[in-house]
C-alpha cells in the first residue's frame, strides 16, 4: 500500500515515516498542499493522510482538490482543530476519516488497516488466473492449491501484475508503486524481484517486454 503523508511538523512526519515504513507500508512525505496535489495529478496513492494545518494552503481546500482528482481516494484528516464543526467540515467535503491530535501510532494503524479492508471489499475477494490464485484478504498466494511463499516486495510485484492483467507495466511505474521517493534502489532489484517470481509461479506466467515491462496475459 502507498501512502502520501502531508505534514508540516518534521519531527511528526519524520516519526510516522519510520512507523509506517516498519510496518511494510510505502509512505511518501510532503510538507505543503500545491505539492501534494500535484503529487496525486502525477500519481495516485493508495491512500492520502492530510494534515490540516498546512503552512501555504488550507488543509480543506486541499482536500476539495484532491476529490475532484478522485472520488474513491481513501483520505484520512490528521487535525489539530478540536471543534465538532471543524470535523464534520472535514467530513462533509469528502473525507473518510480524522484523527485527532495528538494521537497514538497505535491508533493510526488501526485505521490504516479499516480502509485497507474496505479497498478490499470492492475487488474481487481473491485474484485468479489459470491455476495461480492471489488472496489480498490473507495476503497468501497458491498455486495448484498449494500455498507458496514469497517475500513482501514479490508479494506487492504478483498483485501489482494480476490486477493489470492484459496491460503492460513499466519498470518506472513498478518501481514508483514499489518504492517510497527517495529510497535506494538498484538498476536490476525489479529484474531480481521478476526472477524470483517466475521461479516460483508456472512456466511462461509473467512475460518480459524488452526495453519496455512486465505483462501477465488473460490467454
Amino acid at each position: 500500500m502507498q501512502i502520501l503523508l502531508v505534514e508540516d511538523d518534521k519531527a511528526l512526519a519524520d516519526g510516522l515515516l519510520y512507523a509506517l515504513s516498519e510496518q511494510g507500508l510505502v509512505v511518501n512525505h510532503l510538507n505543503q498542499g500545491r505539492l501534494a496535489i500535484s503529487a496525486v495529478e502525477n500519481v495516485m496513492p493508495d491512500m492520502l493522510i492530510l494534515d490540516l494545518g498546512l503552512p501555504d494552503m488550507d488543509g480543506i481546500e486541499v482536500l476539495k482538490s484532491v476529490r475532484k482528482l478522485s472520488a474513491d481516494l481513501p483520505i484520512l484528516l490528521l487535525t489539530a482543530r478540536a471543534t465538532i464543526e471543524d470535523k464534520v467540515i472535514g467530513l462533509d467535503q469528502g473525507a473518510d476519516d480524522y484523527l485527532a491530535k495528538p494521537f497514538d501510532v497505535a491508533e493510526l494503524l488501526a485505521r490504516i488497516r479499516t480502509f485497507e479492508r474496505r479497498a478490499s471489499s470492492f475487488k474481487h475477494a481473491t485474484l485468479t488466473l489459470g491455476n495461480v490464485t492471489l488472496d489480498p484478504a490473507g495476503h497468501k498466494v497458491y498455486v495448484d492449491g498449494n500455498s507458496i511463499s514469497l517475500s513482501r516486495r514479490e508479494y506487492m510485484l504478483l498483485k501489482m501484475l494480476l490486477e493489470n492483467v492484459d496491460r503492460v507495466q513499466t519498470k518506472d511505474s513498478i518501481e514508483t508503486k514499489m518504492y517510497s521517493w527517495g529510497e535506494e534502489v538498484a538498476s536490476n532489484t525489479v529484474e531480481v524481484h521478476i526472477h524470483h517470481l517466475r521461479k516460483k509461479l508456472p512456466a511462461g506466467f509473467i512475460t518480459t517486454l524488452r526495453g519496455i515491462g512486465y505483462i501477465i496475459n488473460s490467454s
